[in-house]
């Protein structure tokens, strides 16, 4: 069966994409931590992230630190923090989240965030693409 993600990346759910090319999808977390959390993944369905081919991998850390880039132009933050529990979607996921602080880091401080809001901070990294 699909993964969310491969659901996402076929159109068949809808995401605030920040950024696409042939192999790998950004788009912002429903549940972000902080405004601008970002999910990068491999267009290819793979569980795990030490599964990955190593170009694969280089690639998605590469395109991940292009994305990172520019969400640290869009929201006041001290640092991008990065990600990988694997344990939420089996489709491997790198997250890119805003912190000022290691405890910014933590699940448990996600909410639920209006779409419209959503949407306003994907155009705005958009922007600084």
């Amino acid at each position: 069966m699909a993964s969310l993600f491969t659901k996402i990346i076929a159109g068949e759910i809808p995401c605030h994409k920040i950024a696409e090319d042939k192999d790998y999808l950004a788009f912002l977390d429903i549940r972000p931590i902080n405004p601008g959390h970002t999910l990068v993944i491999p267009k290819k369905e793979i569980n795990y992230i030490f599964d990955v081919d190593d170009q694969l991998l280089s690639g998605l850390m590469l395109f991940a630190k292009k994305i990172a880039g520019a969400i640290k132009k869009t929201v006041p933050c001290a640092k991008i923090g990065i990600m990988v529990a694997g344990l939420e979607v089996p489709h491997c996921h790198i997250h890119l989240i805003p912190i000022n602080k290691v405890s910014d880091l933590n699940f448990a401080n996600a909410k639920t965030t209006p779409n419209e809001d959503l949407a306003k901070v994907a155009q705005q990294i958009k922007k600084n693409l």
